[in-house]
């Protein structure tokens, strides 16, 4: 069973923006360093990518999976889950959760469980995705106050 790991970061910048770059996923590649593809293969009736499949290279860790997304109406809450096991995952679930503040500001708070299939301590794989949430939320932060 996979650990679930939580960390948030205040990006200047109204939740609308914020969930525009989030559900902009063609474009990962672009701001993400560990992301070298991705690829729409399904779309919802909202025009939200549904299915997605990603290309990951992250030095150690080189997998190619596909990931389901849901949406809530207001995109306060983006989720998603591996749609099968990949090379190096067994499963994955994750969100963000977009608060907009009074200032003008958004929290994200960004959640993740990840159940890899090697063998990895768990001090490890916890500092591994440490890092991992850390860059991602640094580079979504970049990103949004960038445009």
């Amino acid at each position: 069973m996979a650990d679930s790991s939580t960390q948030s970061i205040t990006i200047g910048a109204a939740p609308e923006r914020v969930a525009a770059v989030i559900c902009d996923l063609p474009r990962y590649p672009e701001w993400t360093d560990a992301l070298r593809q991705v690829e729409v293969l399904e779309e919802d009736a909202d025009g939200y990518a549904r299915q997605v499949r990603f290309t990951l290279d992250a030095g150690v860790l080189v997998d190619e999976y596909v990931l389901v997304y849901e949406y809530a109406a207001d995109l306060s809450r983006i989720e998603w889950h591996l749609a099968a096991p990949s090379r190096m995952q067994r499963s994955q679930h994750g969100s963000y959760d977009l608060v907009g503040n009074a200032d003008g500001t958004t929290t994200v708070t960004y959640t993740l469980e990840v159940e890899l299939s090697v063998g990895m301590l768990g001090m490890f794989r916890r500092k591994a995705e440490r890092m991992i949430m850390e860059a991602a939320l640094k580079q979504l932060k970049r990103r949004v106050e960038s445009i």
